[in-house]
Order: C-alpha cells, then structure tokens, then sequence
C-alpha cells in the first residue's frame, strides 16, 4: 500500500488531497499543528474509505524540529506534498517586519527546511514524489502581493533546481501553480468565478500529475495564458500598471 505524507494537512487544499489519496486507497499521514482537527479528519477518512489514516504534529515554522518529525515517522512516504502557506496582509507587511517575516518563513524557509530532508532520504532510495504548492503570484512581482509572490518565486526556483538535481536518482519533483483558490485563506478576497478553483479540483489535478510525472501544472489553464501575458509585459509599462 503507498504512502502519502501531506504536510499542512489542515488546509483546504490538504484536506481535499487527504480525501482523493484515501478514496484511491492510499495510506494518508497528515501532518500539521491543530492535532483535534486532524484526529477528526482521520475519523472521517478511515470510516467513508477504509483506509489506514495517521496523523503527527508539525510546526512548520519551528525548524531544528524537522529532522526529528520525518525521522520520527513509521516509514518513508511514497509521496510528500508541501502544502503549507500563508498568503499574509501585504500592506501589513511593508511596514511591519514581523508580518513580512511569517509570510517569508512559512513560504519559502520552512519549506525548503522540510524538503532538504525528504529530498536527501528520496535520493538514498531512488525513489519517491515531492509535490511543491508554489504560486502564480511568484511569476512576476505585482504591487498588490510582493512578499508572498516573491517567497513563492523563490520556492518555484528551488523546486525546478531540486528537480534538476534529483532527476538522475529517478525522484519526481512536481511544481504546482493553483491560481485562485476557494479557501479560508482566500475567505475574505472577491475571486473572480472563472478563476477561481475549488479545494477538490486542484487535488484532482495534483494526483493526475503524478500519475504522468508532469514538472509543473497550472491548475486551471487560463492561468498560463494569463501570466504568459503579465510576463511579456515590458517592464517601462508594467512598473506603471496597478496590479
């Protein structure tokens, strides 16, 4: 029986993975901070698809605790999904350090922290799945989310150089761009209905990319398109748009 680790498991976008992975019969461990709420959901799971559900805490931001986590775990996870983020408040942020510093941290170090190790013990075996939930908002820098999206650039790129070096010991590295997702996290923002995917499409379209071992999925296609056109953007004008 494989195995998937989900890490932020709590999450929207976890639970709906945690939901897809049980229903094909994977074991799930969740992994997270609010132990109650993964209890619940492991309930949950193991009674609607008679799957072997686990859950352990995680504190992602709480670094020298990493090692002893995944070293802590019953075995290693056929596949290890990064899910956790926190989009944070940008205004906030440009002049609070402490604002801009969570959304730094918990999009780009505290995941690269975690993924070191699973990326070390994949290549060991010459094996395994690391799926990373990067972002559109780290394809160009735009005035209204530049932390966030440059912490997502910076995990995009790390990523692509994580798949670049594990490609040769035959461990997949897939970069996932959701675009807009109807989440908590996203609660409180207007997202345009066309745009915008739901927890379960987006856990659909990550299980399928494994499947055929893609390098990196936008979500919902429109989504390349509309980048690919923020992108060729020259900057004289773009520097001038309100985006």
């Amino acid at each position: 029986m494989k195995t998937v680790l989900l890490l932020g498991a709590t999450s929207d976008i976890g639970q709906a993975l945690a939901d897809k992975y049980a229903k094909e019969g994977y074991t799930v461990w969740l992994a997270g901070r609010n132990t109650n709420h993964m209890q619940d959901i492991a309930a949950d799971l193991k009674i609607r698809h008679e799957v072997a559900v686990e859950y352990y805490k995680f504190e992602a931001l709480d670094y020298v605790s990493h090692q002893k986590f995944y070293t802590d775990l019953p075995g290693i996870p056929d596949i290890t999904v990064c899910i956790f983020g926190y989009l944070g408040d940008q205004e906030k942020a440009e002049s609070a350090w402490d604002e801009c510093q969570n959304i730094l941290d918990t999009n780009y170090k505290a995941a690269v922290s975690i993924l070191n190790i699973v990326a070390s013990s994949y290549e060991e075996r010459s094996v395994g799945t690391i799926v990373g939930i990067s972002s559109v908002a780290g394809d160009r820098g735009r005035q209204s989310n530049y932390f966030y999206g440059s912490a997502k650039a910076g995990f995009t790129a790390y990523l692509a150089g994580l798949r670049n070096r594990l490609f040769k010991h035959n461990v997949h590295v897939l970069t996932v761009k959701p675009g807009f997702v109807d989440t908590k996290m996203t609660e409180h923002l207007e997202l345009p209905a066309p745009l915008t995917a739901q927890p379960s499409k987006v856990a659909g379209a990550i299980f399928k990319a494994v499947k055929k071992r893609k390098n990196t999925i936008y979500v919902l296609g429109i989504w390349w398109l509309i980048m690919t056109i923020i992108k060729s953007i020259p900057e004289p004008i773009f520097k001038r748009l309100k985006l």
